[in-house]
């Protein structure tokens, strides 16, 4: 766990916090979304703020929508600069509604797939009733 009094966390409690493997967080700061100090020989040492923790939760929450890296990035990096909350809000509400058509047309072409599967199902029931009752017949 971090420590309390200091409130930085090294990448091992980011990790064990969030379920994530370093080499994830270390991706998520290769891709711009943490900035950590660096301490010790050569700088190997990691020290994320509170701000890199919200940055890495506001990351995996948007993961979970299914936004893309960059959408959360672009998204997070909004509410890091002093603007007003007006084009921040516009901006995340036309990402949203960009990703929930996606998730719409995805939904139908699987409910289309569905029902294809459905149909089929119920042809093959049917022919498989038909060699069926000719069995029984012959």
């Amino acid at each position: 766990m971090a420590a309390s009094t200091s409130h930085t966390y090294t990448i091992s409690d980011l990790a064990r916090e969030f379920d994530l493997t370093t080499r994830a967080i270390r991706f998520y700061e290769d891709m711009g979304l943490l900035q950590p100090e660096r301490s010790g020989p050569g700088g190997r040492n990691r020290i994320y703020s509170p701000r890199d923790r919200t940055r890495l939760k506001l990351t995996l929450r948007a993961k979970r929508l299914g936004l893309s890296l960059t959408e959360a990035k672009d998204i997070i990096d909004m509410y890091d600069s002093p603007r007003d909350t007006g084009p921040q809000l516009r901006k995340f509400l036309t990402i949203l509604a960009q990703h929930r058509q996606q998730l719409e047309e995805q939904m139908a072409e699987l409910q289309a797939n569905l029902d294809e599967v459905r149909t089929h199902e119920k042809e093959a029931r049917a022919l498989l009733a038909r060699i069926d009752k000719d069995k029984v017949r012959a």
